[in-house]
């Protein structure tokens, strides 16, 4: 599992990429904790792009994240979820927390490069 972080503005993209596990999370929670908590974004974007598997583990990490967002007066939004991983988040009940939606494929114009 690899992430990258951007921000631009009020806005904190975290692009995930492989498998989200009890082995990955932790690291992944930290590295956004520590970008979140440093510059204190309005809005949180997961981009579940490039994940190919999710368990519990991954459940508790978008949980947490909403919880930090909200804590500092900001929203998280993910996008691009595979079906499968769409499916857990419902069943978890993340889409009344989060907005959850679906997208071309995510690159950083789509979020920094407007006017």
């Amino acid at each position: 599992m690899s992430i990258k972080i951007e921000l631009n503005d009020q806005t904190m993209i975290a692009y995930l990429n492989g498998e989200i596990d009890h082995h990955t999370a932790t690291d992944i929670r930290t590295d956004i904790d520590i970008r979140v908590e440093g510059s204190h974004p309005n809005l949180l974007i997961l981009d579940f792009t490039n994940v190919s598997f999710m368990d519990s583990s991954g459940i508790g990490l978008v949980m947490g994240r909403y919880k930090l967002m909200k804590d500092i007066g900001g929203n998280l939004k993910i996008v691009n979820p595979s079906p499968q991983i769409r499916k857990v988040m419902s069943l978890a009940g993340i889409d009344r927390l989060a907005i959850i939606e679906k997208s071309r494929p995510c690159k950083r114009s789509d979020y920094f490069d407007k006017k």
